[in-house]
């Protein structure tokens, strides 16, 4: 039981003292007047179907990644904004495909990026 105790203190003090994320880029980037962020989603009944229609056909992918079928789709009057992470070029370009069929190519603004390899 001593032997319990010890390990979880040690493992709760190794995780408290592992260095949080650091995503601070992000946040300034997304901090200007004009960014698209996943706030400033419209409530409209087409902007919502259009969001919804896109994250469906991401969805129905089973070749994409968990970091493919997280990223941000924001509509807003129609237009799409892609945002967030993906995992290679081609998991971008078969995101944007898909927003493409649904909204338009003119409609759609690709601010995917390739993550980082770990």
């Amino acid at each position: 039981m001593t032997r319990f105790i010890y390990i979880a203190a040690v493992l709760t003090m190794a995780t408290a003292m592992a260095q949080a994320p650091d995503n601070s880029k992000v946040n300034k980037r997304d901090d200007v007047k004009d960014a698209v962020t996943a706030g400033t989603q419209s409530n409209s009944k087409s902007d919502l179907a259009l969001t919804r229609a896109i994250r469906q056909g991401v969805a129905k992918n089973k070749t994409m990644s968990t970091y493919a079928k997280n990223i941000k789709i924001i509509s807003r009057d129609g237009a799409v904004t892609l945002r967030g992470p993906v995992k290679s070029v081609d998991e971008k370009v078969l995101i944007e495909g898909i927003a493409n069929k649904i909204a338009g190519a003119a409609k759609v603004e690709n601010l995917l990026e390739i993550a980082p390899s770990k």
